[in-house]
């Protein structure tokens, strides 16, 4: 059996779809960093005072995760399924998050196979060599093997470049995810599968060929996967009646319930702030702005508070303000829902502060 066991210390270039990676993610907790009063932050030297900004530009880079609706939902739903699914046989249930970019997907599923493994950790604290998540993306125009050996590469299983069949690696991941007990397998980036190819085709039936092997909650996650045929045919009825599909859109604006909710977001976001003049309540007080600006997708809401914060400290001014958020970019689908969607004051008004 290969061995599964982990090194005492972790590369840092490994990626979240190696069991190394997953590790490290799960484990990772962000500790917000003390603020020094004005008199203390007076007495450090230059170089205590560069590490500190230092030290908060890392912590703002990387804020911690906000439980989002989507999360809390796709949560709540995948653990029910994998207690229904523990004495399945087969046919087991699975979870799709399904939506457009920068709606949370991937924070989401990783947050979802985070709080298993962690509440498993816990069930089993003295079982070192369990993984209970396996966490794996399709590749771009994926065949067969090259999905399984992004299963293989989790594990970390050594295979030859030549001679190794299909099987043989099928084999020795199915045996080693028995070995480790996983019991929830993420599959992100499924909108990489082209049903509409024979190798995609294929793919999909070897996915499906792995959801009957393991006995495990598959929970996958993709672009706008109602759109990407994999529901259509003799395969997608099969999956429409096996899988639940969680939508992750971006956040409305229309009701003053959705308008509270995103405020509460922004309020939630504005409260893990480490900055030495920034006054509780200005994120919040700005939320509608905050929307219109990003379109209500969650993640360009963080790149901008984030980016902002970042600037704050190099600045010196320690505080975020519309002008400073004006000067961080965002993704450009965040800005051509920004042009459609504020008002035509609103668009003079931001003309002017730029």
């Amino acid at each position: 059996m290969p061995q599964t066991d982990l090194p005492d210390a972790t590369p840092p270039d490994c990626p979240l779809t190696s069991k190394e990676g997953w590790r490290r993610y799960v484990e990772h907790e962000s500790t917000p960093p003390q603020l020094h009063s004005a008199a203390e932050r007076a007495a450090l030297t230059g170089q205590e005072r560069d590490r500190e900004d230092e030290g908060r530009r890392e912590y703002h880079a990387n804020l911690p995760m906000v439980n989002t609706p989507t999360i809390r939902k796709v949560i709540a739903t995948a653990r029910l399924l994998i207690q229904l699914n523990r004495h399945q046989v087969s046919a087991r249930r699975g979870v799709i998050l399904s939506g457009a970019s920068g709606t949370g997907k991937t924070t989401a599923l990783t947050q979802l196979g985070r709080a298993h493994e962690l509440a498993t950790r816990r069930r089993h604290p003295h079982d070192g060599a369990r993984l209970p998540v396996i966490y794996v993306t399709v590749p771009p125009a994926a065949t067969p093997k090259m999905l399984a050996t992004e299963f293989a590469r989790f594990f970390g299983l050594p295979f030859p470049k030549r001679g190794v069949t299909l099987t043989d690696i099928v084999d020795a991941v199915c045996a080693t995810a028995a070995h480790t007990r996983v019991d929830l397998v993420l599959v992100d980036e499924l909108h990489n599968l082209n049903l509409a190819t024979r190798s995609g085709a294929e793919a999909s039936d070897q996915l499906k060929y792995f959801a009957e092997r393991l006995p495990a909650t598959f929970a996958y996650a993709g672009i706008d996967i109602e759109t990407q045929g994999l529901f259509a045919g003799t395969r997608g009825r099969q999956i429409a009646g096996r899988f639940v599909v969680i939508p992750a859109a971006p956040f409305s604006h229309a009701t003053a319930a959705d308008q509270e909710t995103w405020r509460a977001l922004v309020g939630t976001l504005e409260s893990l702030l480490r900055l030495h003049e920034h006054a509780p309540g200005t994120l919040t007080q700005m939320s509608d702005y905050l929307f219109h600006r990003t379109g209500g997708m969650i993640g360009s809401l963080s790149q901008l508070i984030r980016g902002a914060a970042v600037l704050a400290i190099e600045d010196g001014s320690e505080r975020i303000t519309r002008e400073l958020l004006e000067l961080v970019p965002l993704d450009f689908a965040a800005e051509q829902t920004q042009r459609l969607i504020t008002p035509a004051g609103a668009k003079s008004r931001r003309r002017s502060v730029a």
